[in-house]
């Protein structure tokens, strides 16, 4: 950070933006103002600041999204977005305010010491909250479901058969009569949540569908379902969560960023690793894991992988079929080993992404 640059730390909340004014040359903040989180506030602080001089402005990331960002970009500021997980925190700081997290992020941003997100596009955001939108409509169905077993287990009402929620269960809880209205009413209630839940997700699941077969996710969802274990849903939510793979230089950079590698607290001679750091992206670390799983099964490709690997290169071909023998073999050795499932798993996810990273670079390039 060059010093004769005005760095302005912002701590930015619903209602209410806290800023911190670092001037050129100095280490001390000249200037603390808390302004209301509206455009026109903004405006009026971003116009003040620009007329003093070179100005830069830096924010973590957080539920108030990235239109503080986009709003400064159109008036021809910059502005960083900094990851809030990877923000240096002191052991002996005890205190925290709005202020002083404002100061701190103007600090750390003129030493170097933050590390920036990629800004998605409002495209690539509205992609991306669909895809969100369906595992938030799965966590509500989960919900309602276990509701609705909860309040049967009440009544001393279990189910016999040997799967929950398929067609007898379903044909079951049709026939189920209750004596009294108020319990018959809270049945139907809690039935009907259930099949509102399984009509949303029907219907975002037909919307993501049609966006998967649209550019640019067409040919990415089409290269990344080459790999066993990775069907339509899983390359899309790939495909929207990470965006752009060619920011990631190699592949453990991409790893890195799903979080599945291990945490490391060495110190002299002794080296210690733990379970994995999680700090990245949870999305694309959940679809990993789950896509694992299918790799403890024998090496053979099914009828489904070989369809949707028709028309594809033969490079990523043969990036696909490396990985499906590679992390079978892993994934049996680990479990020979007497490694628990789920480590294996894990384990078998992380060299996963390093395959969908080095599939990835075969994409074809978007025009900006």
């Amino acid at each position: 950070m060059k010093n004769y640059t005005t760095v302005v730390g912002l701590d930015v909340h619903k209602k209410t933006v806290v800023a911190a004014v670092l001037p050129p040359g100095s280490d001390r903040v000249t200037e603390r103002v808390t302004i209301e989180n509206h455009r026109k506030a903004v405006e009026k602080l971003v116009r003040r600041l620009a007329a003093q001089g070179p100005v830069e402005f830096v924010y973590e990331a957080g539920p108030c999204g990235y239109e503080l960002q986009r709003q400064m970009a159109t008036m021809g500021q910059r502005c960083a977005v900094i990851a809030p997980a990877l923000t240096p925190v002191r052991p002996g700081d005890r205190v925290k305010t709005d202020g002083r997290d404002a100061e701190k992020l103007a600090r750390y941003h003129r030493a170097g010491e933050l590390t920036e997100i990629r800004i998605p596009s409002m495209e690539e955001e509205a992609a991306r909250d669909l895809v969100r939108t369906r595992e938030d409509i799965l966590s509500d169905r989960l919900r309602a479901k276990h509701r609705l077993s909860k309040f049967l287990l009440r009544q001393g009402i279990v189910y016999s058969g040997t799967k929950s929620w398929g067609v007898n269960y379903k044909l079951w809880l049709q026939g189920l009569q209750f004596q009294w209205q108020p319990l018959q009413q809270t049945f139907e209630a809690y039935v009907r949540a259930v099949e509102e839940a399984e009509s949303r997700r029907e219907t975002v699941d037909q919307q993501l569908s049609d966006l998967a077969q649209k550019e640019p996710y067409q040919t990415q969802v089409k290269y990344l379902s080459c790999l066993k274990g990775i069907d339509m849903l899983t390359a899309l939510t790939l495909a929207v969560e990470a965006q752009e793979f060619g920011r990631f230089e190699k592949a453990r950079g991409f790893m890195s960023y799903t979080g599945v590698v291990p945490a490391e607290n060495s110190s002299g001679q002794r080296v210690r690793r733990g379970s994995i750091t999680k700090a990245g992206n949870a999305h694309i670390r959940r679809v990993l894991v789950e896509a694992a799983w299918s790799y403890r099964r024998p090496s053979a490709i099914s009828a489904a992988v070989s369809k949707r690997r028709e028309g594809c290169p033969p490079e990523v071909i043969r990036i696909a079929q490396k990985a499906q023998n590679r992390l079978h073999r892993k994934f049996v050795r680990m479990v020979s080993q007497n490694k628990p499932n789920q480590v294996t798993a894990v384990a078998v996810a992380r060299e996963l992404g390093g395959f969908v990273w080095s599939i990835a670079r075969h994409f074809p390039a978007v025009a900006a």
